[in-house]
C-alpha cells in the first residue's frame, strides 16, 4: 500500500474486501496476533507483567560506592559494574542521562569517582577524558546537592559543600510553609535518611582514590556550596541564608532540638520500612536508608537493615560481563498497561491470562494508611502503587490505569472486584487538587517556594497537578460513565485546557514528553465524547505537524530543556503508538496521518511479534532523571494497532462504556 493513502473506513464492507485493503487487513491481523502472543509470553505465573526499567549510569556509579561502604566490594561485582559504566562513556569523555543526549555533569562526576574506586588510574586515557569533560562542564563546584552528598560520604569533598539537611526538618510544625509534608513523597523518602546522615556524618574507610580534587575548575571554591542569586531579595537567597544559619547551628556544641529530631527521623524511617519492600521501593531512598541505619549503628544482621539490603540487591541485573541496576520495579503499572492492550486486541474478559492479572491487581490494592492522608484526612484508602509493596505510597496515575484494566476483565471473585473498583474510584476522586488537576502521590503538594531550597535541585521537590495524570483520571471517569458536566470532570477539564500550549500540545510530566501528554489528553476527550472540540482538533493538527517522514513519531528528552524540540526526534515504537492513539481518539480512522503511523508500526515489528526501541521515553524527574520502560515498546504499539482495527470495524469493545459500576456508585 502507498504510504499516506487513506485506509480503513472507506474500505468495502467485511466479506467484500479486495486489493490493498485485504492486504492491510491480513498484515494487521498477523501483527496483532504476534503481538498478543509475545506479550502473553511475558506474563509471570502469578499473573503480573514486569518489564525492565532502565536508567542512566548514576545508579551503577552510586552502587560501587555503596558496596565499598558495606564492605561487599568483591572484585567480580565491581568489575562488572565498572564494565557497564565504561561502555556507556561518550566520545567527548562524559556520560549522559538519556539515549543520544549530551554529557551531563553529575553523571560524569559520579562515573569518574566510581571508576577510581574500581581501580582505574587517573592517567588512563578514558579517565583523563572524563576529568577534562567535568571541567568543561563547570567542575565539581557545579554539581547538584545529591551528588555532593555522596561525595561527602565518600570523603571526596568536605561537608561544607553539602547543603544543610538537618534532622530538625522533622519537627517543623505543619502550619509552617516549609515542612516535611510540603515536599513530594519521593523527596521525603530520599531526604529523611539524609537528615540522619547529615547529623551523624559517618566516617567510612574508603580508598584514598575517592578524593577528586582534580575535578575542581577553581580550587579556591572548595568550600563554596552554592552561589547567591543576582537578585538580592529572592526566595533562593532567603533559603541560602537559612542554609548558612543551619551550618552555624551545626557547629554549636549544644543543639537543643537535635535528640528529639533524630528520634523522630529514626521513628519515621522505621515505620516506613515496616510496610514496604524497601523505603518507598525506589533506589535512592533505599540506598540512603541503608546508609542511615549503618550510621545509627545498626548491625548488618539486624532484620530491618538486612531486608533493605536484600531488596536493593533485587534491582541488580547481572550478565556475563556486566552488572546494571534498576531504579525500581513497575509490576502494577506494567500489568495494567498489558491488560488494557490485550483486551483491546480481542482477548475476552474471561480469558485465563486476564483473569489471573485481574485477581493479582485486586490483591495489590492498598487498604492501609499512608502519607497521602496528611493532606487528605477524610478519604478512605483504596489506591494502587507502582511497585510490589509500598503501602505508604499509592499513586493516582497507577490507580486510574488499574481501574481501566479491571473494567476490561472479570475476576474470579466479581463481588470483590466490584468492591475494589468502588474503593479505587472514591480514593482517586478524593485526591483532586484545588486547581482541578491531580498530582501523583499527594493532594495540593504545590508549595512552589520549596523549589528554591538548596537541596531542591533534583527538580522534583513538589508534586503539583500534571496534565498527563489529570488526563488519565478524566479518561478513567469518562469510561466509567461520568458525564462531562459532572463538577469533578468540569474542574479537571478546565485545568487541562489552561495548560494547553500555543502549538496545541500538552506537556508530559511522566513520559517523554509533549507526545505523551497530548495523546493522553486526546484519550480523555474521546472518553467524554469531546474530541471534536476546538482545543482537541488543535492538538490533532499539532500531531500531524510533527509526524516524521517514516510515518512514526519521536521526541527526545531534550524537549524538557528546549520546548522548541517538542515532538521532534527519531521515531520510536512507543511514541509512534502514542501519536497513533491520540489521532485515533480525535481524528477519522481514514486520516492519512493514521495510515502512515499504522504502516510504520507494521513495518517495524519483528517476526516474533516484538518491537525495538533505543530511545528514552519515560520520565522520572524532568531534566534530571529519565527512564526506559522495556514493556512500553510492546504494549503500546499492540494497543494502537488493535484500537485502529476496532475503529475500522466500526465496533467498540463492550467494556468501553459499561452499564455497571458507573458514576452513580461514586458521584
Amino acid at each position: 500500500m502507498t504510504t499516506g493513502q487513506g485506509i480503513g473506513l472507506d474500505a468495502p464492507p467485511e466479506g467484500r474486501r479486495a486489493g490493498p485493503e485485504a492486504v492491510l487487513a491480513d498484515r494487521l491481523a498477523t501483527a496483532i496476533d504476534r503481538g498478543v502472543e509475545r506479550l502473553l509470553a511475558w506474563q509471570t505465573t502469578d499473573g503480573y507483567w514486569l518489564g525492565e526499567l532502565e536508567a542512566d549510569t548514576t545508579l551503577e556509579s552510586d552502587y560501587i560506592l555503596y558496596l565499598h561502604v558495606l564492605g561487599r566490594a568483591d572484585r567480580t561485582r565491581i568489575d562488572k559494574l565498572a564494565n557497564y559504566i565504561r561502555r556507556r562513556q561518550l566520545a567527548d569523555g562524559g556520560w549522559n542521562i538519556y539515549e543520544d543526549g549530551p554529557s551531563e555533569l553529575n553523571a560524569t562526576v559520579k562515573a569518574y569517582v566510581a571508576l577510581k574506586l574500581a581501580g582505574d588510574g587517573v592517567e588512563a586515557p578514558h579517565m583523563q577524558a572524563a576529568c577534562r569533560r567535568v571541567r568543561e562542564l563547570g567542575g565539581l563546584e557545579r554539581t547538584n546537592s545529591f551528588a555532593r552528598f555522596y561525595l561527602a560520604l565518600a570523603g571526596a569533598v568536605g561537608w561544607e559543600m553539602v547543603p544543610a539537611v538537618p534532622p530538625e526538618l522533622m519537627i517543623l510544625p505543619g502550619w509552617l510553609p516549609v515542612n516535611l509534608y510540603e515536599m513530594s513523597s519521593w523527596t521525603r523518602a530520599i531526604v529523611v535518611p539524609l537528615t540522619i546522615l547529615y547529623a551523624c556524618r559517618p566516617q567510612w574507610t574508603l580508598p584514598d582514590t575517592a578524593r577528586v580534587d582534580e575535578l575542581f575548575l577553581d580550587p579556591e571554591r572548595k568550600t563554596v556550596a552554592f552561589e547567591w542569586d543576582a537578585t538580592l531579595f529572592s526566595w533562593r537567597n532567603f533559603f541560602l541564608a537559612v542554609d548558612r544559619a543551619a551550618k552555624l547551628y551545626e557547629r554549636l556544641p549544644w543543639k537543643p532540638f537535635r535528640a528529639r529530631a533524630l528520634r523522630q527521623a529514626r521513628a519515621w524511617l522505621t515505620e516506613h520500612l515496616d510496610r514496604s519492600d524497601g523505603l518507598a521501593a525506589i533506589y535512592p531512598a533505599m540506598m540512603n536508608a541503608v546508609f542511615a541505619m549503618l550510621a545509627l549503628g545498626h548491625p548488618e544482621g539486624e532484620p530491618q537493615l538486612a531486608h533493605e539490603i536484600a531488596e536493593l540487591a533485587r534491582f541488580e541485573i547481572e550478565e556475563p560481563d556486566t552488572l546494571r541496576l534498576q531504579p525500581c520495579v513497575s509490576p502494577v503499572w506494567d500489568t495494567a498497561i498489558a491488560v488494557v492492550a490485550l483486551a483491546e486486541a480481542g482477548l475476552p474478559p474471561t480469558h485465563p491470562a486476564l483473569v489471573r492479572a485481574g485477581d493479582w491487581l485486586v490483591d495489590q490494592q492498598i487498604l492501609g494508611p499512608g502519607d497521602w492522608q496528611v493532606k487528605n484526612r477524610d478519604a478512605e484508602p483504596g489506591g494502587w502503587a507502582f511497585e510490589f509493596r509500598t503501602d505508604f505510597y499509592p499513586d493516582v496515575d497507577d490507580t486510574a490505569f488499574v481501574l481501566q484494566a479491571l473494567q476490561r476483565v472479570r475476576c474470579s471473585d466479581p463481588a470483590r472486584q466490584d468492591a475494589a473498583i468502588r474503593r479505587g474510584l472514591r480514593w482517586m476522586v478524593s485526591m483532586q487538587n484545588r486547581d482541578g488537576g491531580w498530582g501523583a502521590f499527594d493532594r495540593d503538594n504545590d508549595r512552589a517556594i520549596l523549589t528554591q531550597i538548596p537541596f531542591a535541585d533534583h527538580n522534583a521537590m513538589i508534586d503539583p497537578s500534571s496534565v498527563d495524570v489529570t488526563a488519565r483520571v478524566v479518561e478513567c471517569l469518562g469510561r466509567f460513565g461520568w458525564p462531562a458536566t459532572d463538577p469533578v470532570v468540569v474542574r479537571g477539564l478546565a485545568y487541562i485546557r489552561r495548560e494547553q500550549t500555543a502549538e496545541g500540545a500538552w506537556y508530559g510530566r511522566w513520559g517523554v514528553n509533549y507526545l505523551y501528554g497530548t495523546s493522553g489528553v486526546l484519550r480523555a476527550l474521546e472518553a467524554l465524547r469531546l474530541s471534536a472540540r476546538e482545543y482537541g482538533q488543535r492538538a490533532v493538527a499539532w500531531l500531524r505537524s510533527v509526524q516524521n517522514a517514516d510515518g512514526g513519531f519521536g521526541e527526545t528528552c531534550g524537549s524538557y530543556d528546549d520546548p522548541a524540540q517538542m515532538g521532534r526526534g527519531a521515531s520510536t515504537a512507543s511514541q509512534t503508538a502514542w501519536g497513533l492513539i491520540g489521532l485515533l481518539a480525535a481524528a477519522p480512522a481514514t486520516d492519512p496521518a493514521v495510515a502512515r503511523a499504522v504502516e510504520c508500526l507494521l513495518d517495524q515489528q519483528h517476526g516474533d511479534g516484538s518491537w525495538d526501541e533505543q530511545g528514552t521515553t519515560g520520565t522520572g524527574f524532568p531534566r534530571v532523571f529519565y527512564l526506559k520502560y522495556h514493556l512500553y515498546r510492546q504494549a503500546f504499539p499492540l494497543y494502537g494497532l488493535a484500537r485502529y482495527r476496532t475503529l475500522t470495524r466500526l465496533q467498540e469493545p463492550a467494556a468501553e462504556r459499561p452499564g455497571w459500576l458507573g458514576h452513580a456508585l461514586v458521584g
